[in-house]
């Protein structure tokens, strides 16, 4: 009597993980691509305080001003001048954005007052002004 030899291979039972693998990097992209990313301005300010302030949520352009008249966006200092066309860029980013200006508590008021202008031509009517809330 001849006996037959059979391999204990387990080729029948292997899992095969490429759906599983296919989900997750679909879930990953996903996720990469609805995050919202938090944009800072670059410098912090000395805010000034007010009773009345109330605290915006969302995914907000930060524009801030310095003491000296230094204007920063997006983590870089720009000239007046270049505050619309960095403003249009950042909205057509995030259309639903609002700009919030976060101006030094002794930064020239004239110098706000032009960027305020700015940001109005560059389309955004939806403008703050950031300040501290008074104890």
């Amino acid at each position: 009597m001849a006996r037959r030899h059979t391999d204990n291979d387990t080729d029948g039972n292997d899992i095969d993980i490429t759906p599983m693998l296919d989900i997750v990097f679909i879930m990953l992209i996903f996720f990469i691509v609805t995050t919202s990313f938090v944009k800072e301005s670059g410098v912090s300010v000395n805010r000034p305080s007010a009773q009345t302030a109330e605290e915006k949520k969302g995914s907000n352009i930060l524009v801030a001003i310095r003491a000296n008249g230094e204007i920063w966006i997006d983590r870089r200092a720009i000239d007046v001048r270049a505050v619309r066309p960095n403003i249009e860029r950042m909205k057509a980013e995030n259309p639903e954005g609002a700009v919030i200006i976060q101006a030094d508590e002794f930064s020239p008021t004239g110098l706000l007052v032009k960027v305020m202008d700015q940001i109005r031509l560059a389309g955004i009517h939806d403008i703050s002004i950031s300040a501290e809330a008074a104890d």
